[in-house]
């Protein structure tokens, strides 16, 4: 074993490209017919949309970033950034087909089927629905529109992240030469009108002999107006309805006086997002964060889409005006933009081809106390989100707040909801004089502006709010209550994989511990201390803290399994993480496996390791679930000589994780508590319909269920906590809630 390189990169996956495979799984779901109604197969195809978007303006961006900068250091799997951009462009591309094939093929005629049509471009429609659309484009549309001109005195404009627009070339009805620029002069041309007058078709403009001068124009699709238009009805009863860039399309020369449209598409844009910061010059980050967020919308364009059928001259416009590669152009087969589809979702009458909405389950625990601490006291109390209700932590915040025997609140904000209750009751506490103490990440990405709005609304309510530590993501879920009680000052903790954020609490799964161990009390003192000044405790009872200490006491755990199976006595690894690729935890789980050690891993999205890799990964089992709710949460279980050690938390096996974000991971001590823990981990490995399995070749498949006792674990865990509360209630029998936003990248 001593002569195995266990960081030889045959042995790992490129984690952008595994990325990928795991929207291909969300994508599966989009395409299962058999155990997935039809619009939640809209939300996922949704989903899948949103999930890439974000996923080129961080990491393929970032990618491109580090070509500019001549870096070419290989990845973990020896692939060069301008290598993973090559195999990124042909693996997306392939991707971005399979979306639209399922859109095309599966999900267009399924809902003709069932009552809606979406009128393609340029169909006709019938003469009562051309009335309405006449009309409702003059009152509603046309109104908002601002056409903008490209000319010698309107430079190209600058075209908004993700925002859809629609191109146009428009010649002169008297065919003058300075078109739309007539008081501009006539000595210098726009690029655009350059291209556009020489580029590829310049024998005609579509019309036999045509060879007037041709112009560029350009108008954004309103973000304010509704995308989906719903038109009268078709004769046999079905819905109609029609996109809004579509509407424009139609009516687009009414905004062109004295000009003909000779051709007019939609287009869209992606821009790099993945700003830095330099928080060692930063005078105030919170200004420096506002300050960067502008310039986001001025990125480098990483990813053009059109239609597939675009007009070559004016595409040859858009590639020259916005820099793209011909890698980065992505020939689109239907509708720019498939996020529309969670919009369509939410139309009324169709609630048949939906799943009914599951309601968490009260918490018993919590039936017939005076207060949420005296519960706390009993016994420690695990909750299973979106199972089991997440009001506990809000109330458990709220009470707080009104106590009069609590005399301070420290917690951690990372993604909060839009109307959070939660940070509602910390700046009611404070206003109650209650010390009170928050971290709120600022630079949490895609959430800075929004986590900028509370911490001044937090500061002025007159909590003490703290930024975040120079260099770090503070990424813990972690708050403490510190209560005057007649035996003395107790400390209360909450401890979770999961944000402070109740709406998303109803659709990711995590787990979240309320105590008041002495020990878990002492560390979290410790964590908020050293989030709110320079001091760092010389050892930890019971918590895992990153970025110092966590990865140490992984490997450590790791190693002890190795040991213990090289000694011939049992050894086995669960995990249960968002992603897995930091080399050092993969090169001990080789190593475990190699000396005998069963590891079994649920990897939701990014996973680097390869399995059935001979006396390397032949003890490696890995698979992910993607299911009625996002797996979020972060489960670990160690045989630890048969005592079975279990631990949760906010951190991933990652590097940025592990290295580069205050982390927490804590123990389940309690054995109730620890039994209901691995019945989880047990169920979800048990799991035969909504499981991926890894494949050596790096593909995923479904579980084969022949001859099997069919195993849902979402649903079994829904049913499961409503037969633990006191009292007759109606169990759901399925339920889909899928989640309205992606993934984010940091939660990835």
């Amino acid at each position: 074993m001593t002569d195995i390189n266990f960081n030889n990169p045959s042995f790992y996956r490129n984690r952008e490209l595994s990325w990928v495979e795991f929207d291909a799984r969300c994508l599966s779901e989009a395409r299962d017919k058999a155990l997935v109604p039809l619009f939640e197969r809209l939300k996922f195809l949704s989903i899948t949309a949103s999930n890439l978007d974000e996923f080129f303006m961080i990491r393929v961006a970032s990618l491109k970033d580090q070509v500019h900068a001549g870096y070419e250091k290989p990845d973990i799997a020896g692939l060069t950034p301008k290598a993973q951009l090559a195999a990124l462009s042909e693996r997306t591309h392939e991707f971005v087909r399979e979306q639209y094939s399922t859109y095309n093929r599966s999900l267009l005629p399924a809902l003709k089927k069932a009552g809606l049509e979406v009128v393609p471009r340029y169909e006709d429609l019938t003469e009562e629905q051309s009335h309405f659309l006449d009309r409702y484009f003059m009152d509603n549309i046309y109104p908002v529109l601002t056409p903008m001109a490209v000319d010698t005195s309107r430079p190209f404009p600058l075209i908004r992240n993700k925002t859809l627009n629609i191109g146009a070339l428009v010649a002169a009805k008297d065919g003058s030469e300075p078109g739309l620029g007539r008081s501009a002069g006539k000595k210098k041309k726009s690029a655009a009108k350059n291209v556009a007058k020489n580029a590829e078709g310049k024998a005609g403009n579509k019309k036999s002999g045509d060879n007037r001068p041709l112009e560029f124009a350009t108008v954004q699709v309103p973000s304010v107006l509704p995308r989906i238009v719903a038109l009268p009805d078709a004769a046999d009863g079905h819905k109609v309805v029609i996109l809004l860039e579509e509407v424009i399309e139609r009516y687009i020369g009414r905004l062109f006086q004295h000009y003909d449209v000779i051709c007019a598409y939609p287009y869209r844009i992606m821009r790099n997002a993945d700003f830095s910061i330099d928080e060692d010059e930063a005078e105030d980050l919170l200004k420096e964060i506002e300050k960067l967020l502008k310039k986001r919308q001025w990125g480098e364009v990483i990813r053009l889409e059109v239609p597939d059928d675009i007009d070559k001259r004016l595409l040859s416009i858009l590639v020259q005006e916005l820099e793209v590669g011909e890698e980065d152009i992505f020939r689109i087969n239907g509708p720019l933009d498939l996020t529309f589809l969670m919009k369509m979702y939410g139309m009324k009458g169709f609630d048949d081809y939906k799943a009914p909405a599951y309601k968490p389950a009260p918490l018993p625990e919590l039936d017939n106390v005076p207060d949420i601490f005296t519960a706390i006291r009993r016994k420690d109390i695990l909750m299973h989100h979106p199972y089991t209700s997440f009001d506990p932590v809000v109330r458990f915040v709220q009470e707080a707040a009104k106590d009069p025997a609590v005399l301070a609140i420290k917690q951690t904000l990372y993604r909060v909801s839009g109307d959070s209750p939660i940070v509602a009751a910390l700046a009611q506490a404070a206003d109650n004089g209650k010390q009170v103490s928050v971290l709120v990440e600022l630079k949490a990405r895609f959430d800075e502006e929004h986590n900028i709005e509370w911490a001044k609304m937090l500061e002025k309510a007159g909590c003490h709010v703290i930024y975040g530590l120079v260099g770090l993501k503070t990424h813990s879920k972690i708050t403490m209550v510190v209560r005057s009680e007649e035996d003395g000052i107790r400390r209360y903790v909450h401890l979770g994989t999961g944000n402070y954020n109740d709406s998303t609490a109803r659709i990711y799964t995590d787990f979240g511990l309320f105590t008041c161990d002495e020990a878990v009390g002492e560390d979290a003192t410790a964590v908020f201390n050293m989030l709110s000044g320079y001091s760092e405790p010389e050892k930890w009872n019971r918590l895992l803290v990153a970025p110092l200490w966590m990865k140490d006491d992984f490997v450590k755990m790791i190693e002890r399994e190795t040991a213990e199976a090289k000694a011939g006595r049992e050894a086995y690894i669960q995990a249960k993480i968002n992603s897995l690729c930091d080399p050092v935890i993969m090169a001990k789980l080789y190593e475990a496996s190699n000396a005998g050690v069963r590891i079994d891993l649920l990897v939701r999205g990014i996973c680097c390791l390869k399995v059935n890799i001979p006396g390397i990964s032949d003890n490696i089992h890995v698979r992910s679930i993607v299911g009625d709710f996002l797996e979020h949460s972060r489960v670990f279980r160690f045989c630890d000589g048969g005592r079975d050690s279990v631990y949760m938390g906010s951190a991933d096996w990652m590097p940025r994780n592990l290295d580069r974000r205050v982390e927490v991971v804590f123990p389940i001590t309690d054995e109730d508590l620890k039994r209901e823990a691995i019945h989880v981990l047990e169920t979800e490995f048990a799991d035969n319909v909504k499981a991926h399995i890894l494949q050596p070749d790096g593909r995923y498949e479904k579980v084969d269920k022949r001859g099997r006792v069919r195993v849902h674990s979402q649903e079994q865990f829904c049913k499961e906590a409503w037969e633990r509360v006191p009292r007759p209630v109606e169990v759901t029998e399925s339920r889909v809630f899928i989640p309205a936003e992606p993934v984010r990248e940091d939660e990835a």
